[in-house]
């Protein structure tokens, strides 16, 4: 027997979506600068250092003296040994004249004008202390400088922007069927 049966099959309804996303595209370039940077002012003065070296009284310890004073010496000296050399020869001329009172004037005269034996030389030339004079005047630098700022520029490039509006659909996919 056949028993009749009721059957049902049931089947939602399914609901379609579609969706495009929105699209926002940004561009902007870089921005145009032009910088520029002026030199410094710079102003230096300097006054020169000066060195001043005294060495007159080393060489005067030393018998080196300025060609004035060695000139002025010179013939002090020489005046002197003139003076010196005729008062000698008066003198021997004198003892000459009067060899008739004895003695042997002719040998004291030439014990006289015989040169001196030469002796060891030492050192004998050594200044005294603190003969040389120094004197140190330092330069003096005086500088001004001035900094220029800087010369900026900027320009800005436009913003390009585009939007794409998004959108959905909604549709129905399957229906709903019953039987």
């Amino acid at each position: 027997m056949n028993i009749p049966q009721l059957r049902i099959d049931q089947q939602f309804a399914r609901i379609g979506i579609e969706t495009n996303n929105a699209t926002v595209d940004i561009d902007q370039g870089p921005a145009k600068l032009d910088i520029q940077q002026p030199a410094a002012d710079i102003n230096i003065r300097t006054k020169p250092s000066k060195l001043t070296i005294d060495q007159s009284q080393a060489f005067a310890d030393l018998g080196q003296y300025p060609i004035g004073e060695a000139i002025r010496r010179e013939a002090n000296e020489g005046l002197q040994k003139v003076r010196e050399g005729s008062q000698r020869r008066r003198r021997q001329g004198d003892m000459m004249m009067k060899i008739e009172n004895g003695g042997d004037p002719l040998k004291l005269i030439a014990k006289q004008n015989t040169p001196r034996e030469v002796r060891p030389f030492n050192i004998g030339f050594i200044p005294s202390y603190d003969s040389v004079k120094i004197d140190y005047q330092p330069a003096e630098v005086e500088v001004n400088n001035q900094a220029n700022k800087p010369i900026i520029n900027a320009k800005q490039t436009p913003v390009l922007q585009s939007y794409q509006r998004g959108n959905v659909d909604v549709y129905l996919q399957q229906k709903t069927i019953s039987i």
